[in-house]
């Protein structure tokens, strides 16, 4: 073994990844994530409460990363330009060159059931920092929320469209396109008889 070892957390995650990429999540159990580690079972159950957490430690750190990234945007931004700001910190600071991890990630979740209905408590972590943040800044409670609601499914569909393309675009170019593309549709001429409508 190398004069560097990671922190168990970090080389339980690695594990657990190889091998639900491997041979799959349900067919992945923890005594198998622990010996690919070289670690214990008590050791894991430290870290994380099941092996479906470890595809999600990340999010306990989200509150705090939107948190951080909302406040340090200019106070006289509007709210559209606040989302504008906050994903483009991000995307650079927590993205960038995580095409391929990203990818593998979206697929070991979308093998699953119970994945993809824990990628939606990730989902309402991100809006209700994001509407926190905007509380923070002065907004009131109705557009705190469709703020929040709007930023993350901004990011959400971005994010998809980085993954699903096969060259190196930027995510910032296509986070750009997708919040213009919502401005554009709130810029459209609509009467309020077509709003009730719809």
């Amino acid at each position: 073994m190398g004069r560097w070892m990671p922190e168990a957390g970090e080389r339980l995650e690695r594990a657990a990844f190889e091998l639900f990429a491997e041979n799959g999540f349900a067919e992945t159990t923890v005594p198998q994530i622990t010996a690919r580690a070289g670690l214990t079972t008590r050791t894991f159950f430290r870290y994380f409460t099941d092996k479906r957490e470890v595809l999600f430690s990340f999010d306990e750190q989200l509150p705090h990363i939107i948190a951080e990234v909302m406040a340090e945007a200019p106070p006289e931004m509007t709210p559209l330009a606040v989302i504008g700001h906050s994903l483009d910190v991000i995307a650079t600071n927590q993205l960038a060159g995580q095409q391929h991890y990203l990818r593998a990630h979206r697929a070991i979740v979308e093998s699953d059931d119970g994945l993809r209905e824990r990628a939606l408590r990730k989902q309402a972590i991100m809006i209700k920092a994001v509407e926190t943040g905007f509380h923070d800044r002065g907004l009131d409670e109705l557009t705190a929320r469709l703020s929040a609601h709007l930023a993350v499914t901004v990011f959400s569909v971005a994010v998809e469209r980085w993954l699903d393309l096969n060259d190196d675009l930027p995510l910032t170019e296509i986070l750009h396109d997708t919040l213009g593309r919502l401005a554009t549709l709130a810029t459209e001429p609509t009467t309020v008889r077509e709003v009730r409508f719809l």
